[in-house]
């Protein structure tokens, strides 16, 4: 079995197992990278059991790796994976760059990579499917297409991605459904797809009528209780628990994640805090919440926990 085959069969056993961890990348107070903290956190996700792990993401704050920290981040994920799970690394920006993410990425371990929308510029069809021809051709690594802000992919534009050798599923940030029945239905058997909406849990129930049950969980960063409960209700069938966990506790988070640009991540990390996880603060330019949302994230938090039997 091929390296693109297996990875895909393992992403495809674990989607269907356990919610997606993105873990948080920890730093320091002074901004620096706290390598432990971060081994000590992904240790703790790893050991809840997700479907894979998402290391040096959107919500690991790529953007704000440079190529050492990178490599550190990558690294210490396969390490505590140590097989487990699948460790898919965050690659991005131009293809040129992200090609450089990803020998480093392929030199740790990882098993595949999630290509974060590329930098500025809007591009056209052809570009955007280049883009992914250009860094396929450049690492024997699987590739996750991620469309999410100025990356959007029509139906024609899915069925030539997935005919590029190693490309193998698609991470949806868009939630247009229509859109996504589309692409489902132009893809090739076997192709991936998966929820990578904001706090995926609020339209997870929707994505499934399109034919996407599987999803990432910003919440399992910080409580995978929570996390775990709400897949285990959703997997089951308990409409009840799934929707007391949607009006006590996902769609009040939403609301307070609105209220700052960035705090999609700012609040993950705070959380994590509160949880007495070392995670840290963001960095620039992200911002960590102010006192008062803080104060409604740890009243929301204590409630999200209390409804799954667990304590803060």
């Amino acid at each position: 079995m091929s390296l693109v085959t297996d990875t895909a069969r393992r992403l495809r056993e674990g989607m269907a197992s356990g919610v997606l961890s993105f873990p948080l990348t920890s730093f320091h107070d002074d901004g620096s990278l706290d390598p432990d903290g971060f081994r000590a956190h992904v240790a703790a996700q790893i050991a809840t059991a997700p479907g894979a792990v998402f290391p040096a993401c959107g919500t690991g704050e790529f953007f704000s790796l440079d190529e050492d920290e990178y490599r550190q981040v990558v690294t210490i994920a396969v390490e505590e994976a140590g097989g487990r799970v699948p460790v898919v690394a965050g690659i991005g920006y131009g293809w040129a760059q992200a090609v450089r993410f990803a020998r480093i990425a392929e030199e740790a371990g990882a098993d595949a990579l999630l290509v974060l929308p590329h930098y500025l510029v809007a591009a056209p069809q052809d570009g955007l499917v280049a883009q992914l021809e250009q860094i396929a051709s450049r690492t024997r690594l699987p590739l996750i297409a991620y469309q999410r802000g100025q990356v959007a992919f029509t139906a024609a534009s899915l069925k030539r991605i997935a005919a590029i050798p190693g490309v193998i599923g698609l991470k949806d940030g868009h939630s247009d459904l229509d859109r996504l029945q589309r692409l489902t239905l132009a893809a090739p058997e076997g192709f991936l797809f998966f929820n990578g909406a904001s706090t995926a849990e609020v339209q997870a129930r929707a994505y499934a009528t399109v034919g996407i049950p599987a999803y990432s969980s910003a919440v399992h960063a910080f409580a995978p209780e929570i996390a775990n409960a709400f897949f285990g209700a959703l997997k089951d069938g308990d409409d009840g628990t799934v929707e007391k966990l949607l009006r006590d506790f996902y769609v009040p988070l939403v609301e307070l994640r609105d209220r700052v640009p960035g705090y999609a991540v700012s609040l993950v990390k705070a959380a994590a805090r509160l949880r007495g996880r070392p995670v840290g603060p963001v960095r620039a330019p992200l911002t960590d919440p102010s006192a008062a949302d803080l104060a409604d994230l740890k009243l929301l938090l204590s409630t999200g926990l209390d409804l799954v039997g667990a304590s803060l």
